[in-house]
């Protein structure tokens, strides 16, 4: 598994609908509500046999009210 890390934009008064709606799809590892240009950021492991982009493409990224996301992979932790 690797870690991966996805800020999210919410759409204005949104934010906690769609923090309940990633919770719901119970693939995050933890999920924070963040300061800043983002709302919300989750940390997601990934099956290593999967393909990153597809993988929350078809798990999270449909969720309505999200304006944009920024996905951070992670290489070593240290």
């Amino acid at each position: 598994m690797r870690p991966v890390f996805v800020q999210f934009r919410c759409i204005p008064g949104k934010t906690y609908e769609v923090a309940d709606a990633i919770y719901d799809r119970e693939i995050v590892s933890e999920l924070y509500s963040t300061s800043g240009d983002y709302d919300l950021m989750a940390k997601i492991y990934i099956p290593e046999d999967q393909d990153v982009g597809r993988f929350l493409a078809e798990n999270l990224f449909d969720i309505p009210g999200i304006s944009r996301t920024l996905t951070t992979m992670t290489f070593r932790a240290f």
